[in-house]
């Protein structure tokens, strides 16, 4: 199915490149948008976030992602947070365009493989079907995953693997199709500032990272103002953090507020 993408959704790509994302997402089950988020932005928010990542891996936390991988949720005072990561007009102008306007963001939170980590297992994201009755049905998106790299992510830190047009299939025959070797893992680098926009239903896996650096992959996730789970944990929006903020803004902002 062709969507369409409104003008004004769009900022600096155009119209053409935002349906043309639009379009790759829907055949191939992502897209990446190279150097997209300005590096002074990511870099500001690696720079803080970095002290905090690293109190929590040194604090003898349990790998809750696999062995050697972690997720924790990203925090939402600044730099960490910026509006122009959960607001750009483009990659909400693609994100609309999958989903509809009403779309909100219900996730923030950053996946770290480490040394000693290895090939997860090709796998979805949200394996709950919307209708349990009927777990093969194929649908339209409900849920849109927007990631980017706080360090260049090359083959040697561990990037994501996904296998192309795996979401346009019944599960089954998506997992046979892999593991017969008929549709490859395709890995995806990502240098600072590029961002992956991709269908959570797509199937993927993790790679090890074989450098000492931790690879953290930062992720939002829009979903249709409709859908709901409780799959991953989310921090709480500091007050001034909230009130600075646009309504329209506050409004797609579905996450726990400190006051």
């Amino acid at each position: 199915m062709r969507r369409t993408v409104s003008w004004h959704a769009c900022q600096d790509m155009g119209i053409e490149p935002v349906q043309k994302a639009i379009s790759e997402i829907l055949d191939q089950g992502y897209c990446v948008l190279r150097s997209h988020f300005p590096s002074c932005l990511v870099d500001a928010c690696r720079d803080a976030f970095w002290p905090r990542l690293l109190g929590y891996l040194g604090s003898g936390k349990a790998s809750n992602r696999g062995p050697h991988r972690h997720f924790l949720a990203m925090p939402f005072e600044p730099p960490c947070f910026t509006p122009q990561f959960f607001f750009d007009l483009d990659v909400l102008g693609i994100v609309r365009g999958l989903m509809d306007d009403r779309v909100v963001a219900d996730q923030w939170g950053c996946d770290v493989p480490l040394r000693g980590s290895d090939y997860q297992k090709a796998h979805v994201d949200y394996q709950r079907p919307l209708f349990p009755e009927v777990p093969n049905l194929l649908l339209p998106p409900y849920a849109v995953v927007v990631s980017f790299g706080l360090v260049r992510i090359a083959r040697e830190h561990g990037p994501i693997e996904i296998a192309p047009g795996t979401h346009r299939m019944t599960r089954m025959d998506a997992f046979q199709a892999v593991e017969a070797g008929l549709i490859g893992m395709q890995a995806i680098p990502l240098e600072i500032g590029d961002v992956l926009i991709r269908h959570p239903w797509a199937l993927h896996r993790g790679t090890p990272n074989t450098t000492d650096t931790p690879r953290a992959l930062v992720t939002i996730r829009y979903v249709r103002h409709w859908y709901a789970d409780a799959s991953r944990a989310a921090g709480e929006i500091p007050r001034a953090t909230w009130e600075s903020l646009t309504d329209e803004q506050q409004n797609m902002m579905r996450f726990p507020i400190r006051w």
